[in-house]
């Protein structure tokens, strides 16, 4: 008798193998807090059903037999509603097994590594998240993975992706509005005849890229490449057994397509091949934040995702009627609708739900048992189990979480999320954007992603019910700023790129009185450029209550850096350090930025006359500037905004602000948009410092005007030469 062959072996050969799957089922984000306090998002319902139980859907449409779902945050509900669910009757012919990771779980490459410590993979398997909407067929990019990996012991990696260009099919729509959160569209590079990825690049929605970098090997190599912007990521990967080793051996891989794929495609040490699978049809989004919710949810009520849609292929456990102009009942007709109101088009009513006279839905979703009073209007809406809605009010275009009770006459403006159990109203107007829940924000609570903190309800103060009715039971949030929700983006369609890239020319910088230069942007400094004081340093702000720990990871911070100055560390190396320092003391990105940007600033000679200033500072940045998009955030408007808190608080570095932030640009740290935005925010004018202080930051955005008239010059240069 044969010898058994290995899990890899049977990856290769075994054509009868059971198709694994395994399902990232933490966010790693906080953008649908306050609804994923108590939850974790895989369990929000989307048109009446999880988000787990559409990606188990699809999984199953596309002949998976065994899923893995790995989860760190709310494990127990997780593990509670997979066995309630149908997916664990024995008819249902599928396997699921939870695992549990580390609490030090923070990325998808962290859950990945722990799926390698487990040993549960012994083929090749499926990879997705748990928030994905897909009814593409993957059959047979599976095969082709598998007949590749027959010749090609390399090829680890097959990520499907769908053709949108040229098309007039809803996802391309999709991918260019309502789906596309930050980062998640990318540039791929192809070899037209083996489709092999040799190239990736990720295209954040803002600020856009204005231009993109194809290493020259790839054009020397080889003869003939496709350079694809218009192939929308389906976030599903065939990957080898290979793959949770790879981010086992290499802990600096957090993001799946940021880090790793990047990582194989540029390594001339691991000789792995990544490829792509072109699908031409189906659906397939993930729903990463509140716009992409909104989206998803009318494309499965408009059947765009069809056969995963109410009444077909319909994951959860009620059974709907599809009526005329995609009203979606249920079948066992236990709904009370009056006999004047009006439900629209793209409608879904839940179970037991009842709507009464006058009152009007339109493109919404009511989950079971919601109650909407009489004369009420709710438009653009998905509104949770056991909500009840008084009589004349108005709810558009948000998020009504579980329980929740709305009184008479309160109108909730857009785009606003109410969290579970919370009481509003009566006679109350709710501002848009509003967040809102039976707990006051906490800010500490709000730096942590993970989405896995249980948080008792508190009882409302009178300033509360001020603001959100005499009845009120629940909290208004501050806004959350542009870095914190990233699913308020407004996007841009890619055609409108430019690649273009402008250099920059330092010699007419006035470094020595940079103020002097500013245009009539710098008129609101009034008195404060009198002020001849020089200010002293300021020091970091303490982190925590901690404040010995504080101090412990600045001091690890400037050790690590100084040894990779010294010793001529490579940027990844540093990065790799200063991201293990960061995660084990669980401290804000913003924070390890500003520590490297004030000990490079340190580490630049200051010379006399200004080339031999720009060569001591190219020295340094040229070397090292790379550091700050390598720790994990390529936000160039932030790294402004820190070089010039950083110059104005130090005067000895006033005059390093122009050739530093000039060299940053031309190493492709910070970009055109960058020093834009930068310069246009009110906090670049430092109205909130000390006098001496606020006028140094306004000298130090003079500089900044002196770039910006010279991007238009040479704009207007380049179309004159046109």
């Amino acid at each position: 008798m044969a010898p058994r062959s290995s899990g890899k072996d049977k990856s290769l050969n075994d054509e009868d193998e059971v198709l694994q799957a395994v399902i990232l089922a933490d966010s790693f984000n906080s953008r649908f807090k306050p609804l994923t306090i108590n939850r974790p998002r895989c369990l929000l319902p989307i048109c009446n059903a999880t988000l787990l139980d559409w990606t188990f859907e699809g999984l199953v449409l596309a002949g998976v037999q065994e899923i893995f779902v790995v989860t760190r945050s709310h494990s127990e509900q997780i593990k509670e509603a997979i066995q309630k669910s149908k997916w664990s009757r024995p008819e249902a012919n599928l396997k699921i097994t939870p695992i549990v990771t580390a609490k030090e779980s923070f990325s998808p490459g962290d859950a990945l590594r722990d799926i390698y410590t487990h040993g549960i993979i012994t083929s090749d398997f499926v990879l997705v998240s748990g928030d994905l909407v897909s009814n593409v067929a993957i059959q047979d990019a599976v095969r082709v993975h598998k007949d590749r990996r027959k010749t090609n012991k390399d090829a680890i990696m097959t990520m499907v992706v769908r053709n949108v260009g040229g098309s007039n099919h809803r996802t391309r729509f999709v991918y260019l509005s309502l789906c596309r959160p930050r980062g998640e569209t990318g540039l791929f590079v192809l070899d037209p005849e083996t489709s092999e990825c040799l190239h990736y690049e990720p295209i954040p929605a803002s600020p856009y890229k204005t231009h993109a970098h194809i290493p020259r090997e790839i054009l020397a190599q080889h003869p003939e490449v496709e350079i694809r912007n218009d192939l929308l990521d389906c976030s599903i990967d065939i990957c080898s057994v290979e793959v949770p080793s790879l981010f086992q051996d290499n802990f600096d891989y957090q993001d799946i397509r940021r880090d790793f794929v990047r990582g194989i495609l540029q390594s001339d040490l691991l000789n792995r091949n990544i490829h792509c699978y072109v699908v031409n049809d189906g659906y397939a989004a993930r729903v990463k934040d509140t716009k992409s919710y909104a989206a998803i949810s009318k494309d499965i009520l408009s059947r765009w995702t069809f056969p995963l849609v109410p009444g077909a292929n319909y994951p959860g456990e009620t059974n709907y009627e599809h009526q005329r102009g995609n009203r979606y009942v249920p079948a066992e007709r236990s709904t009370v609708l009056a006999r004047n109101c009006k439900v629209g088009r793209n409608t879904l009513i839940g179970r037991m739900s009842r709507i009464y006279d006058g009152a009007e839905m339109i493109s919404s979703t009511l989950g079971d048992e919601v109650v909407v009073g009489p004369d009420s209007v709710i438009k653009d809406s998905y509104i949770f189990d056991g909500c009840h809605i008084g009589r004349k009010c108005v709810i558009e275009q948000c998020i009504i979480g579980h329980g929740v009770r709305i009184h008479d006459r309160t109108v909730l403006r857009k785009g606003s999320i109410v969290g579970d159990g919370v009481v509003l109203g009566p006679d109350v107007t709710i501002p848009e954007f509003s967040r809102i829940s039976t707990f006051p924000f906490d800010e500490e609570d709000d730096d942590d992603d993970d989405e896995e903190k249980v948080v008792s309800p508190k009882p409302s103060d009178a300033a509360t019910k001020a603001v959100l009715g005499a009845a009120a039971h629940g909290y208004l949030w501050p806004p959350f700023s542009e870095e914190e929700d990233e699913g308020a983006d407004e996007f841009e369609d890619f055609e409108n790129s430019r690649f273009l890239r402008l250099g920059v020319d330092t010699s007419e910088l006035d470094l020595s009185d940079p103020g002097s230069d500013s245009d009539s942007d710098d008129e609101d400094a009034g008195n404060a450029s009198d002020v001849s004081e020089v200010s002293q340093p300021t020091s970091l702000a303490p982190l925590g209550a901690d404040g010995a720990s504080v101090a412990e990871f600045l001091s690890e911070c400037t050790q690590s850096l100084e040894r990779a100055f010294a010793e001529g560390h490579s940027v990844d190396n540093a990065a790799v350090e200063l991201k293990t320092l960061r995660m084990a003391s669980n401290v804000p990105l913003r924070r390890v930025k500003e520590v490297v940007v004030s000990f490079f600033v340190e580490k630049i000679r200051i010379v006399d006359g200004a080339a031999e200033q720009r060569k001591e500072v190219t020295k340094v940045i040229g070397r090292w500037g790379a550091l700050l998009t390598s720790i994990g955030g390529a936000d160039g408007v932030e790294t402004c905004a820190i070089l010039q808190a950083h110059c104005a608080s130090t005067p000895r570095h006033m005059t390093l602000f122009g050739p530093v932030m000039a060299a940053l640009y031309s190493s492709d740290v910070v970009d055109e948009d960058d020093i834009r935005e930068w310069h246009s925010r009110p906090e670049s004018l430092g109205r909130d410092k000390p006098a001496v202080e606020a006028a140094n930051m306004l000298k130090c955005r003079g500089v900044g005007s002196v770039m910006l008239r010279q991007f238009d010059e040479q704009e207007d240069d380049s179309e004159d030469s046109e």
